[in-house]
């Protein structure tokens, strides 16, 4: 499976390089674009930062350079937290797109998105401050009547970014299942 991998709001952090190692381990072909020029940030507002000097627009356009010269393969979008964000917005945007994973993170859906049955897996903290139980039900009855076929994963007690050894939010056994469930998402591909 060709997978493009999408960096947090913190940039490329060694976390982001081990998961993409993970992937290749099972056989994945992993591509990790550096949106962020190669900047990283040791807080969540010093990497709100770095997103907000270059800007969404950037950030989406750098992303769209870097699918491109893969999407006609049909790619599985994936991304952690802000990356998850830009990973959706792409997907939806790709009739070629094999899948989505979406790692402590999702976007706002667009009025006019559609896609035939695109296979979704989100894994995500209960509860996240990021992500609202209210935003989730509203999030996952909206990839519904786009057509997607979205499942949703609740960690009760993880930290937003839990899966990253290197920060805080650390929690190594839901990581674990985080990585054994998406695992056997992508072999489902």
């Amino acid at each position: 499976m060709d997978i493009l991998l999408f960096h947090s709001a913190l940039g490329p952090r060694p976390a982001v390089d081990a998961a993409a190692q993970r992937l290749r381990a099972a056989g994945h072909h992993v591509r990790v674009p550096d949106l962020y020029g190669g900047q990283t940030a040791g807080t969540l507002e010093e990497g709100l930062a770095v997103k907000d000097a270059i800007g969404r627009d950037e950030l989406l356009r750098r992303a769209v350079l870097a699918a491109a010269p893969y999407a006609d393969k049909g790619l599985v979008y994936a991304g952690f937290s802000l990356g998850a964000s830009v990973a959706q917005t792409l997907a939806l945007g790709d009739a070629k797109a094999r899948g989505l994973l979406l790692l402590h993170g999702t976007s706002e859906i667009a009025p006019n998105a559609s896609v035939d049955g695109l296979p979704v897996q989100l894994h995500v903290a209960e509860p996240d401050p990021y992500e609202s139980d209210d935003w989730l039900t509203t999030w996952y009855l909206t990839m519904g009547r786009i057509g997607a076929d979205a499942e949703v994963h609740r960690y009760r007690g993880a930290g937003h970014l839990y899966t990253d050894p290197g920060l805080p939010d650390y929690d190594e056994e839901a990581a674990e299942r985080t990585w054994r469930t998406a695992l056997g998402f992508l072999d489902s591909l």
